[in-house]
């Protein structure tokens, strides 16, 4: 049964929140010149030895589009249908730097008004507008306002750009203020300890550093809302933002880089009560009892039935079981085998055959094959192995030594670190994991255990590339595969979760409370995730990267709303308006008073640490199912 308790964040020092993060140096152009004066020996300048050089360079960012990857998450997730209605959308951009990287202001005062120029709009599903896909010449054709556009470098007229277009009425109500704009983005840093970061790259370090930006809007209850992520560059002035003299009904123009869409429904879609239902049926990776206490026997352990064609040319059913069983297997098996057959197994009561062990080996072998660098690999070793074997026998009986070849017993490191991945089942086709869709439903999580002799049977499989003669047989068996691990356990999780909320912390313990070793997390489709630990999974904790976590208000009711401050006893709370706009100012001004801090204290950063809510972690106990 899943528990769920609420705790501080998992960070490994701490979650530090930032204003912003400003380039080393600003997007704009450039000149750099560069003179070499010669001198005498006297230090007499001549200046016919003079020499100069001069060069223009620009530095440049996106504008009008972001790349796939400038997006780690967004919140709510695109498509959720859980009750988001107390929680600020906001977005997460990897790079760090980018939203101070241009200006809001059409004119900025000093470099010290850091502004960012993106800003998230939440649109109701009577307000949304439409996006459209026109080229950059057209951005500031006559009809929708929008400033003139200066091109620079790369950029072209003819580049495509998303647009939207919003009545001046529907969009006033929406827009903060500059001041406001300035508390809607900033840094996430995860702190490491200094002992730890002398260990970590410059990339490692940076990619621990995201950038979020907040809207400034709740979504309506029980309706579906749009975000856009837009451009606000150049569009505010000393007054506010720029209309450009539009009147109610004339449209302003924006370039939207990201849009994506959700709707506040079910509080069942939320973070925290998705994961309590991944086990609402309780049932370990097994197909359903069907009646027959034959088959129970089989299907208790894992086996589902599959067809099978025999040598003759007959077809018949014959049970399988992928790596993943429900608990311990008990088998007498032994590897190499000279062939597949030698791995089948007839169960003469129910006149079947379970061809699970034999698959894992023609599978191990097929693979291999399909890797022609390995398998090459791996038979010019053994190639080498048997001459050199061959050699040292003649030698000891004194029959003609013959001189050795040059060459190590030990198998190559590129040999031993694929067979090693190929052990943690990478390249495994998904059929051959799950091979029944009734073993892992939609919104469920399933607990196994690795079957090492499976396993065996599969790296056994690709070992017997050049196993030709008795001879081959005989090398391989006196040189076995050693297994990278003794004994794991896994889990398989089909759910919504897995693509709503990316990078999943996932934590295994055993009985003893001991955390077990990670040796594979893949995503096997977009809401497929497997995860195997080297040891006797007994408990299971899922939370949400540090990083991630989002932003929210209490709703009393009666257009009220309230915020426990993290660092004080205090609780501040005023009126929501109708439209669910957020007073930012005011939240501001009742943090600053309520913590008893100087304004010159108050930033973004410690905005986003006082609305950020605590990580909620579910607990997942495996005995029982």
């Amino acid at each position: 049964m899943p528990n769920s308790s609420t705790s501080a964040p998992p960070t490994p020092e701490s979650l530090v929140f930032a204003a912003y993060h400003q380039l080393p140096i600003a997007i704009g152009d450039y000149k750099v010149k560069v003179e070499h004066t010669f001198h005498t020996t006297d230090n007499t300048t001549i200046p016919s030895q003079t020499f100069a050089a001069t060069r223009r360079f620009r530095v440049e960012g996106e504008r009008f589009q972001l790349k796939p990857d400038d997006l780690q998450a967004v919140f709510p997730p695109q498509g959720s249908l859980g009750d988001h209605s107390n929680v600020l959308p906001h977005i997460i951009l990897t790079h760090s730097t980018l939203p101070w990287e241009r200006s809001p202001a059409v004119s900025p005062e000093s470099s010290d008004d850091l502004f960012p120029w993106l800003l998230l709009l939440v649109f109701s599903e009577a307000e949304k507008p439409k996006t459209k896909t026109i080229t950059l010449g057209e951005l500031s054709n006559q009809g929708p306002k929008f400033p003139v556009v200066s091109l620079h470098g790369y950029r072209k007229a003819s580049d495509p750009v998303n647009v939207i277009d919003v009545k001046r009425q529907v969009l006033e109500p929406l827009l903060p203020t500059l001041d406001d704009l300035k508390m809607l983005a900033h840094v996430r840093r995860l702190d490491f300890s200094a002992q730890d970061e002398q260990g970590m790259s410059r990339t490692d370090l940076h990619e621990s550093e995201r950038a979020v930006i907040l809207a400034n809007r709740l979504p309506e209850p029980g309706a579906t809302s749009t975000v856009h992520l837009v451009s606000v560059e150049g569009r505010y002035n000393t007054t506010g933002f720029n209309f450009d003299n539009a009147g109610p009904d004339d449209e302003i123009r924006f370039v939207s880089l990201i849009s994506w869409r959700f709707a506040c429904i079910s509080s069942d879609q939320t973070f925290a009560e998705m994961i309590k239902g991944l086990e609402k049926d309780h049932r370990s990776f097994r197909l359903p009892n069907n009646g027959n206490d034959d088959v129970e026997n089989f299907l208790k352990e894992g086996f589902v039935p599959v067809r099978h064609g025999l040598r003759q040319g007959g077809k018949t059913f014959s049970w399988y079981r992928g790596p993943f069983a429900t608990g311990t297997v008990n088998d007498n098996l032994t590897v190499p085998v000279h062939t597949s057959d030698a791995l089948l197994r007839y169960y003469p009561n129910v006149g079947l055959f379970d061809v699970g062990y034999a698959s894992a080996w023609e599978l191990g072998r097929l693979i291999t094959l399909q890797s022609p660098t390995f398998s090459a690999n791996l038979y010019e070793w053994k190639r080498l192995r048997d001459q050199q074997d061959k050699c040292s026998q003649r030698s000891e009986q004194g029959d003609h030594p013959l001189e050795k070849p040059d060459v190590k017993t030990d198998m190559p490191e590129s040999v031993r670190t694929w067979l090693e991945q190929l052990s943690y089942l990478e390249g495994v086709p998904f059929k051959y994991l799950v091979p029944d869709e009734r073993l892992l439903p939609k919104e469920s999580i399933r607990f196994f255990q690795v079957d090492g002799k499976w396993i065996r049977c599969l790296l056994d499989g690709a070992y017997s590339i050049g196993r030709i003669t008795e001879d081959d047989f005989e090398y391989d068996r006196k040189t076995p595969l050693s297994m990278p691990y003794t004994h794991a356990t896994g889990i398989l999780i089909r759910s919504d979760l897995v693509s709503g909320y990316p990078g999943l912390l996932i934590d295994a313990y055993d009985d003893g409370n001991s955390h077990l070793t990670e040796l594979r997390r893949q995503y096997l489709s977009k809401n497929i995730l497997l995860c195997i630990f080297e040891g006797d999974l007994y408990r299971l904790d899922i939370h949400q990267k540090p990083e991630m976590l989002h932003f929210a208000l209490e709703l009393p009711g009666n257009n009220q709303y309230q915020k426990k401050l993290r660092n004080s006893q205090a609780t501040i709370s005023g009126n929501l308006p109708a439209t669910r706009i957020v007073p930012i100012s005011e939240l501001k001004d009742k943090m600053i008073h309520s913590l008893n801090i100087d304004n010159s204290e108050f930033n973004s950063g410690r905005f986003a640490l006082e609305m950020i809510e605590s990580a909620e972690k579910v607990s997942f106990y495996r005995g029982g199912t």
